[in-house]
């Protein structure tokens, strides 16, 4: 019987008992609770691997894009059940990937806007009268189907120092510049718990590769502020083969201040946003097992940095 449940929505709380079962079924899993958010909630890691190649996968910045969370962690589980097994994943020998690459997963980056989003957080309770006058200024959006930020209106994708600037301004024009369900910068960069965690994880681990993960589209962004980081490209045309997705430029009014911006930038190695789905956001489950079958390839690729 499967640990991770791929027929709900993923709620924070979910997520947090599905990791801790996977980590508890499977000793060579671990864990680690990052940070807890303004309303308490917790964000954990889920680690597997212990091989000196170090790649950071992350899932649901954005509230209403959740359905990004069960990809990771099925890919664990499978993953973990694969090295038990002595068998394969994405036709590479489990145990093998495992001794020469560390994956670092944070599978849900923005818990509580997951939970305004998939109904955890019900009207009458005071965090969703507060998301609720923050949405009000913002009528054209729907609530709270169309929440993308956190908790506290700020659009976790647009809250690190890559171009936050040019981000500010780009959004503010367009009418973002308060707290909103989507599209707020902040007041600064990394000025949240949410990012401020993940960034200093990311240089705590100092891996060699990002996959931020999003819905929808089915496009993978791998560029920021032209810089030119080799192999970049040929590794994203092997994602786009394997997964079907298109290999893409990012348009001009998201093109900064992005957590795979800020990596690239920081870093100057391979960061990628892998936009998964098509259709509005939320998307439905229904689509879960295509996003599954379309991103294992890129998962195991990345792992490797191996064409395929």
């Amino acid at each position: 019987m499967p640990i991770v449940r791929t027929d709900v929505p993923m709620t924070s709380a979910l997520c947090n008992e599905t990791i801790l079962r996977i980590v508890g079924t499977y000793p060579f899993c671990r864990s680690e609770l990052l940070t807890t958010t303004a309303f308490d909630r917790p964000i954990r890691t889920l680690v597997i691997g212990q091989g000196p190649r170090k790649v950071i996968y992350s899932a649901a910045h954005h509230a209403n894009e959740w359905i990004t969370t069960p990809v990771l962690l099925k890919f664990v589980e499978e993953f973990a059940e694969a090295i038990q097994s002595g068998g394969e994943i994405f036709g590479v020998d489990a145990g093998e990937l495992a001794r020469t690459v560390t994956i670092y997963t944070v599978p849900m980056v923005d818990p509580d806007g997951v939970d305004l989003v998939t109904g955890v957080i019900r009207p009458g309770q005071a965090q969703y009268e507060m998301a609720a006058g923050i949405a009000e200024n913002f009528p054209n959006i729907p609530f709270p189907d169309g929440w993308k930020a956190n908790l506290l209106g700020v659009d976790l994708n647009l809250n690190y120092p890559a171009g936050w600037l040019q981000a500010r301004q780009i959004k503010y024009a367009q009418g973002y510049d308060r707290p909103a369900p989507r599209d707020f910068v902040g007041r600064s960069p990394l000025n949240q718990l949410e990012t401020r965690a993940l960034a200093g994880y990311t240089e705590a681990v100092d891996p060699e590769l990002v996959l931020a993960y999003h819905s929808q589209g089915k496009e993978i962004y791998w560029q920021f502020g032209g810089y030119d980081i080799p192999g970049a490209r040929a590794l994203g045309e092997d994602f786009a083969r394997t997964s079907g997705y298109t290999l893409s430029d990012v348009p001009e009014e998201s093109a900064y201040a992005g957590y795979k911006d800020w990596f690239i930038q920081n870093f100057r190695r391979p960061g990628y946003t892998i936009e998964v789905g098509e259709g509005t956001n939320p998307l439905p489950l229904s689509q879960f097992d295509e996003i599954y079958r379309d991103n294992l390839g890129i998962l195991v690729t990345a792992a490797t940095d191996l064409p395929r």
